[in-house]
């Protein structure tokens, strides 16, 4: 509850009468900001429960490099004003910036205004309607050929398992790649990159760690990875059937390519190409390839392990899963999928950086400060989802939760272009699974932070029975 004096100063600078600098920062944290940050990077689903408990739906964190100032949104109403406010005052590529040394200057989730529109518009033509249609096939014979691996009687690591899934479908979805010696090639690299703990992360925000182990060993896995993905660009400007493939590397390769082979700065004619606009130059399609590779891999990965073990600990919510799977009531595992997304959000927040002072929530913030919805601690209120601490898959199937309460893929302008993709993929692969076997979950697990999202942190051990 804010004092009367605070709501006097509020009401003066919205009408004009107080002066510019005059703003109302949420309470927060007074520790030093170091603690803050180790804090964050360590134990932040702990972290920001204890902070939501102690000031609140709105509060200030001070964490490292700067440091930043982050005010953690959750009530509805406040987390929809952010989505549909002007993208132009409210950067999500800036409040992104953490992830630029992996991801690159020109990844779609690191720009903003007219660079992000025509990321965006080169990317979401291979994600939407037919053209994801046309990539059930493939998810589904990568799952096969994991599962048919699976015996009777087997305790799968599943975090390992559905990597091993979405990692493959991600580099034959995105980049074509289907040559066996060049994924054996690719994999083990991939997954350097992303099998890593929070405090790698200090390399990202602090450069000069680079140069000294681990971090070093880190960035030379990060430089080979580069070399093979240019390699591989290069190789397929070269190849003359780009029409006929399907992967997005070849779809973004052949935007503004004309009949003759000339690039042009207008639309391509191939498929899914973006109208009017230019052809990404190497090192634009690097950043775009490794932003769907990590974005889209890791994630779904760890959704499908947690609705995995949700269900393995659930022998009547099994049940219905895997009456789903065989009858094909792709409805319910979608549900069952959501709801574990939901229970167990893979990211904790999304975050925006205030080009201008900017009255959000009720309060004047400063340019500069980096406002975030919890994702977290939107999926966790009980006035939006009733026993929001249990795993309800009919939360999904009964309705549609109110808009702005369940928000694993962001929301406004700059929501994740592969949500669908996501949900079908994690379909796809749970009917996959539970058609051939029951799974079980040997105890409980909690959240452990890896690399940006939070997986189980035993990854999840399953015993199987075949069906």
């Amino acid at each position: 509850m804010r004092s009367t004096q605070e709501m006097s100063g509020l009401v003066g600078n919205l009408q004009g009468g107080g002066a510019m600098d005059a703003y109302d920062m949420p309470d927060g944290p007074g520790a030093a900001s170091w603690r803050t940050t180790m804090a964050f990077m360590r134990e932040r689903s702990s972290l920001i429960p204890r902070l939501h408990d102690k000031y609140g739906d709105t509060f200030t964190i001070r964490i490292h490099p700067g440091p930043r100032e982050f005010v953690i949104f959750s009530d509805p109403a406040d987390v929809k004003e952010i989505f549909a406010a002007d993208p132009a005052q409210f950067h999500a590529g800036k409040g992104n910036d953490i992830l630029r040394p992996v991801m690159g200057r020109h990844s779609v989730l690191l720009t903003d205004d007219l660079e992000h529109q025509r990321a965006r518009k080169l990317l979401m033509p291979a994600f939407m309607g037919s053209s994801m249609r046309g990539y059930v096939p493939l998810v589904e014979s990568i799952a096969k050929a994991e599962v048919d691996s699976w015996s009777d009687g087997d305790r799968i690591v599943t975090l390992d398992r559905m990597n091993a899934i979405t990692l493959d479908v991600i580099l034959q979805v995105v980049f074509g790649v289907t040559d066996e010696d060049r994924l054996a090639v690719l994999r083990p690299k991939v997954n350097r990159m992303v099998d890593i703990d929070a405090w790698i992360l200090l390399s990202w925000m602090m450069p000069k760690l680079r140069h000294v182990p681990p971090w070093r060993g880190y960035f030379k896995n990060q430089k080979a990875v580069d070399e093979l993905l240019f390699a591989e660009i290069a190789e397929r400007r070269a190849a003359h059937d780009l029409t006929g493939r399907d992967d997005v590397l070849s779809r973004l390769l052949h935007v503004g390519e004309a009949d003759d082979g000339e690039a042009t700065t207008g639309g391509g004619a191939g498929p899914g190409a973006a109208e009017g606009t230019a052809p990404l130059s190497d090192v634009e399609m690097r950043d775009q390839l490794v932003t769907l590779l990590l974005a889209g891999h890791e994630t779904t990965a760890s959704a499908l392990s947690w609705t995995l073990h949700e269900l393995g600990k659930a022998p009547e919510l099994h049940a219905r899963a895997v009456a789903a799977a065989e009858s094909g009531d792709d409805a319910f595992l979608e549900a069952c999928l959501k709801e574990g997304m939901r229970l167990h959000p893979i990211i904790d927040f999304v975050a925006r950086t205030l080009q201008s002072d900017q009255v959000v929530g009720g309060r004047r913030l400063p340019a500069g400060v980096t406002v975030a919805p919890s994702i977290m601690l939107s999926h966790s209120r009980e006035e939006s989802f009733a026993d929001a601490h249990e795993f309800r898959p009919d939360r999904f199937v009964d309705g549609k939760p109110a808009s702005n309460t369940w928000i694993p893929f962001g929301g406004g302008v700059r929501r994740c272009i592969g949500a669908a993709f996501s949900l079908m993929e994690g379909t796809v692969v749970l009917r996959e699974v539970l058609q051939r076997f029951d799974v079980h979950a040997e105890r409980p697990t909690g959240p452990r932070l890896r690399n940006i999202t939070n997986v189980p942190h035993d990854k999840a051990p399953l015993v199987l029975h075949r069906r």
